[in-house]
């Protein structure tokens, strides 16, 4: 049930984000992501765990959304509080850092293909909120925004993936995660 429950939660983040960032508003995403968090790590056996890649998924977010839109590869709708990644597509981050645990544990030990959804899922996600709430916008030729989007989530997905297995192996040995 919390597999299901996990999903619906962040698909709901997803929407509120995107459509919320459609109409010039940044904080249905974060109001939704912050809700969907004190419910995961309510019911979360691995609460540390889940909160550290969190954080990690934040700094990755950060450091590539905003390589992506400083290099004009993107421009997001409702781009507070800064100029470059937004607060709403940062909480799109925060809440797919809680979904690495309880719903893509088949990664945790295929870091290849991790990288390969990634590649192909991180891309798809963007289109569809650009194409379906106009939130997101490629710099032309699209292709290239889409390729960096790739490498990108190519590199973040086994990363989180990786993590936390390793976090998952340390509270199996009863230490620390």
């Amino acid at each position: 049930m919390t597999f299901w429950l996990t999903l619906l939660g962040y698909q709901a983040t997803w929407f509120a984000a995107v459509i919320g960032a459609g109409q010039g508003l940044w904080w249905p995403g974060v109001t939704a992501a912050g809700l969907f968090t004190l419910w995961r790590l309510s019911v979360s056996p691995h609460r540390l765990l889940e909160a550290r890649l969190v954080v990690v998924a934040l700094a990755v977010g950060l450091v590539l959304e905003n390589l992506w839109v400083r290099s004009g590869l993107l421009d997001y709708a409702a781009a507070w509080p800064w100029a470059g990644s937004p607060a709403w597509i940062l909480a799109l981050w925060w809440a797919f850092a809680l979904s690495i645990v309880p719903l893509l544990g088949y990664l945790h030990r295929r870091l290849l293909l991790a990288a390969v959804f990634g590649a192909i899922g991180g891309p798809l996600a963007y289109l569809g909120a650009a194409r379906g709430w106009d939130v997101v916008q490629f710099a032309s030729p699209q292709w290239h925004s889409l390729l960096a989007l790739a490498a990108g989530w190519a590199l973040a997905m086994p990363l989180l993936a990786w993590l936390a297995r390793r976090g998952l192996q340390q509270d199996l040995h009863g230490g620390t995660a």
